[in-house]
């Protein structure tokens, strides 16, 4: 039996590395990957238009309920690994998911801004500063480990996995979603790169300067994409990925896939709204946005799903559970 990790006061947030640092980090992917989150986590949920209501829930369960699971609801105790700002495990635990969640992230920053999005919202929820490889909590505690876009910064997916495995209960779930496939990382990082180019080269003339942002803040943005492009390690195809997962030792393994036409809107819309200032896209934008990532998902889960294989899609969802029973 491992136990918990002699609790104690977990690593202060670092949001402004220096140069010499982001140099260092592009040597360390750990490094790099506490750097690059503990820099974001501040604004992070303004960057990826993550918030706590409706809309938000409803995504979160969305891709929760990707692959189907004949399991009654609320899970006991739930974690969510690589919490970021607690986006996906809160908003499950206010669609009914889950009654008392932990989070846990490797970046200090990410931990202490999750907590606080959890207590404002009047959650159950305590966390952990923690290495997705060697995570700090006993066996057999979870009934219930989730996570969004957290396998692909991981340098060991396989030993998370059975880290995942070991802290679940006998027949407790895991369900990671949000990953990147390899064909559609592929397609989103072009789409991002091209539009960041033409966006940023063209403000820089005549009226269109005052939809420039500052050039401190893009250089600050590029810098902050070095670091991306180290902590992005992994996209998966999706067989190959529930393959790592029996791989681990899970059993019940199954896979999913979403979002085609929704990424190939997504990813150029994120980029240019990092690229400009935020005054300048208003009520009118949002609802071009939003209302544009529905209608395109619609056309996916209706329409694509049917004919497209499932490789091509954007993001990948997979699911297991710990042999034994529950």
């Amino acid at each position: 039996m491992t136990t918990d990790a002699t609790p104690g006061i977990d690593p202060a947030p670092n949001p402004h590395a220096t140069e010499e640092q982001v140099q260092a980090a592009l040597k360390d992917t750990k490094l790099a990957q506490v750097l690059y989150h503990d820099w974001e986590a501040e604004t992070y949920d303004e960057k990826w238009s993550i918030s706590f209501d409706e809309r938000c829930i409803d995504y979160a369960r969305g891709r929760f309920d990707a692959i189907e699971i004949d399991e009654s609801l609320p899970y006991g105790r739930a974690m969510e690994l690589g919490c970021g700002t607690g986006f996906f495990l809160l908003n499950l635990m206010q669609s009914g998911v889950a009654d008392k969640g932990s989070v846990t992230d490797l970046s200090p920053g990410m931990v202490k801004v999750a907590l606080r999005n959890a207590e404002n919202l009047g959650l159950d929820v305590d966390g952990r500063v923690a290495d997705a490889e060697k995570i700090p909590y006993d066996d057999n505690t979870f009934d219930l480990v989730v996570g969004h876009a957290v396998l692909h910064h991981i340098p060991d997916v396989e030993q998370a996995l059975r880290e995942v495995l070991r802290v679940l209960k006998p027949g407790g779930r895991f369900i990671f979603a949000g990953e990147p496939s390899t064909i559609g990382d592929f397609y989103a990082r072009w789409m991002s790169r091209a539009t960041w180019a033409v966006t940023t080269n063209v403000t820089k003339f005549g009226p269109l300067q005052s939809w420039r942002r500052p050039q401190e803040e893009l250089d600050e943005s590029s810098r902050a994409a070095a670091l991306e492009a180290v902590v992005d390690i992994h996209t998966f195809d999706p067989d190959e990925l529930a393959g790592i997962a029996r791989s681990a030792g899970a059993a019940k393994v199954a896979t999913a896939t979403e979002e085609l036409a929704a990424a190939m809107l997504g990813w150029p819309v994120r980029t240019f709204e990092a690229a400009v200032p935020p005054e300048k896209l208003g009520w009118g934008w949002a609802r071009f946005a939003f209302g544009g990532w529905k209608r395109l998902t619609w056309l996916d889960e209706n329409v694509l799903r049917k004919v497209v294989p499932q490789k091509f899609f954007y993001n990948v969802v997979v699911t297991g559970t710990k042999p034994g029973d529950s």
